[in-house]
């Protein structure tokens, strides 16, 4: 079990996140480079943080200030991969050890049309993917792959 350590301003930002919006937050992480605040919420829980019609995340959002993203929480850490890369496709995951850190790297391969979608605008998706992963699996790197034998 991976133990996150929250900043004040997550706590506080997470117990307003889910008054808003009534959807349990389990991390946040507050990305000032692209000028957002990631939560990651309870599984089973998107729909009540979106809301009827994206109300819910909008009105957290003029609340705070900032762009919201919501990624759902797995324990299983492919399904979580996949969950923060959405709504890009992706078609596989593997996980190899880094031979100099020993922590594991996740090699993520997205459908060829979805590949811009995974990156994001100068690369916010793939770090969103990176950081999270890291903070709840301990993971080490994520990695986009190109299909092999093509």
């Amino acid at each position: 079990m991976v133990e996150v350590k929250l900043t004040e301003d997550c706590i506080g930002l997470i117990s307003q996140f889910e008054r808003l919006t009534g959807a349990g937050s389990r991390d946040c992480i507050i990305d000032d480079r692209n000028n957002r605040i990631i939560f990651v919420i309870n599984p089973g829980e998107m729909g009540l943080a979106i809301g009827k019609k994206g109300a819910s995340i909008k009105k957290a959002s003029e609340a705070m200030g900032k762009k919201i993203e919501v990624v759902e929480y797995s324990a299983d850490a492919t399904q979580f991969l996949k969950n923060c890369f959405l709504p890009a496709q992706v078609t596989s995951v593997e996980f190899e050890d880094d031979e100099t850190t020993g922590e594991p790297v996740a090699h993520i391969e997205v459908r060829d049309e979805d590949r811009g979608i995974a990156i994001g605008k100068e690369g916010k998706n793939i770090f969103k993917a990176k950081k999270l992963s890291q903070r709840q699996h301990n993971i080490g790197d994520v990695q986009l792959v190109s299909h092999e034998n093509e």
